[in-house]
């Protein structure tokens, strides 16, 4: 069975459209985690760059190819609120890197995590956020001409300071609007935009846009640990039929990816861990 022999996302319907990320089996090698996707019936796989670079793209993308799997994205790409000099070109030139590395993957979409504030200006907020728009206008047209989706991935406001400046839904899409919707999309990561007031209305502005999808919940008490705080669907604070709802209303006809980083998670068995994702997944659906 190739890749190409498997239908894409939105013919299928939403039950068969979970996808594993890797960093919820952290522990799974690529082709480990393509093997356990396609052990428990999952069509799709959430991709990251370091396993793939583990491997070498080429092999990779072969992997990827005979499991049959989509490739619901590749995660990540973006950091690139330095100013001018040598880190951000660094940076672009990276960026330039990761949309190769999707587009040899065939991944629906290149998650970009913008960056935080960078050392030589820890409180110019401002910036930052103007330098991740000058990056877009310099890597939405590499990204268009090889065919990959640029994702802007939204952080929850606690991570402004050193993952991702932008932290809300309607700042992401502020920015995607700017360029073609073929070029550049929106993040909805429930995680991070459940708190918003905000969130239905700016995922209705998204139609059309929206990149990905992912799921996972908010635990508390937060841990010491902030980015270790992700839980499985249903075991925290988060109410996702509206979410779903809205994001579905918005047309997303894309996969769904459960992304948890969690120490605890990553110590079990990854097997008993997808087999839960898969139960939740189903009872997140009842009635749809």
């Amino acid at each position: 069975m190739t890749a190409e022999a498997v239908a894409p996302a939105a013919s299928r319907p939403l039950v068969s459209r979970l996808s594993l990320n890797q960093q919820t089996t952290k522990s799974w090698s690529l082709a480990e985690a393509l093997d356990g996707c396609r052990r428990h019936g999952l069509e799709s796989v959430g991709v990251w760059r370091e396993p793939v670079a583990e491997v070498g793209l080429d092999e990779a993308a072969r992997l990827v190819r005979e499991s049959g799997l989509r490739v619901s994205s590749l995660c990540r790409g973006g950091f690139v609120t330095a100013a001018a000099g040598p880190e951000r070109a660094r940076a672009l030139a990276d960026n330039r890197a990761a949309i190769d590395e999707a587009a040899a993957l065939g991944a629906a979409s290149l998650v970009l995590v913008v960056g935080g504030l960078p050392a030589d200006a820890p409180r110019d907020l401002v910036g930052a956020r103007q330098r991740v728009a000058d990056a877009l206008g310099e890597l939405a047209p590499y990204a268009r001409e090889r065919g990959v989706l640029l994702a802007l991935e939204p952080l929850h406001p606690m991570f402004a300071a050193d993952r991702a400046v932008l932290s809300t839904l309607g700042q992401a899409v502020d920015l995607a609007e700017q360029h073609p919707a073929e070029a550049v999309g929106v993040v909805v990561d429930t995680y991070h935009v459940w708190w918003d007031p905000q969130v239905l209305e700016q995922v209705a502005r998204a139609a059309g846009r929206i990149a990905s999808f992912q799921l996972c919940d908010w635990l508390t008490p937060i841990p010491a640990e902030a980015l270790m705080g992700r839980g499985m669907p249903g075991d925290g604070h988060i109410d996702f039929a509206p979410l779903v709802d809205a994001v579905l209303a918005a047309g997303y006809t894309g996969d769904v990816e459960v992304e948890l980083f969690n120490r605890e998670i990553w110590a079990a068995d990854p097997d008993e861990v997808v087999a839960t994702m898969v139960e939740r997944w189903h009872t997140l659906l009842s009635g749809r």
